[in-house]
């Protein structure tokens, strides 16, 4: 039991066990400073590696990490799932560049208790550690303001598609051309295209990998 004050929070606490995930050695490097005025934080391991913290994870106590977004091999959204899946009592808190609502929100669909960008004060990084452990959910104030405003998307609703086009869609997931698709289908390559545009007005994108990447976020493909 530790003695903290931080951010105008005086309480006893718990020793709590964290993980640094990041690509980048000199980020690790500048977590660790940071948290050097902390000791009621202990760091447990620091990996670059996503597959090297699962295999940490399955013979030590870990009570929170810090995990990256963006990591080599598995990326860290699936990363996060992973670890959920393996240990759901280790608690995830997403530190990222990146503040694309999608990234949010798929890291929190994926287990995440907490994310914050790169830019969070150590303060603010320690409390969020704290409220992790206290099972509390914890993000930085950009990343509030992100999730408080819905994407156009979400504003517009699910495109209601028909038989048709769901099978379409899937075709065009699958890389298929529009000759193969009509051939597939028994349909002239004219009737496809057709298809084709109609998807890109329903989902409001100018291209098949902006329609694909929409599919795929709202659970379409």
């Amino acid at each position: 039991m530790v003695t903290n004050t931080v951010d105008g929070m005086s309480e006893n606490i718990d020793l709590i066990k964290l993980a640094i995930v990041d690509d980048h050695q000199i980020v690790i490097q500048g977590l660790k400073n940071l948290l050097v005025p902390y000791p009621q934080i202990q760091i447990e391991g620091s990996f670059t590696n996503g597959m090297d913290v699962i295999h940490f994870l399955q013979t030590t106590t870990v009570d929170v990490v810090l995990l990256d977004v963006m990591l080599p091999g598995i990326n860290g959204m699936e990363l996060c799932k992973e670890i959920k899946m393996l240990f759901p009592q280790v608690r995830v808190l997403a530190l990222s560049n990146h503040a694309e609502r999608s990234f949010i929100m798929q890291m929190l669909q994926n287990g995440a208790s907490g994310y914050l960008l790169k830019n969070v004060s150590a303060e603010k990084l320690v409390k969020s550690i704290y409220e992790l452990h206290n099972g509390e959910i914890t993000f930085s104030k950009e990343v509030k303001e992100v999730i408080a405003k819905p994407s156009l998307n979400e504003l517009r609703g699910t495109p209601l598609l028909t038989k048709r086009e769901k099978q379409i869609l899937g075709l065009i997931a699958e890389g298929k051309t529009t000759t193969i698709m009509a051939d597939e289908l028994c349909l002239s390559p004219l009737t496809i295209e057709t298809h084709r545009r109609n998807l890109l007005q329903k989902f409001a994108v100018r291209n098949v990998a902006e329609l694909i990447k929409e599919a795929i976020q709202q659970r379409i493909l």
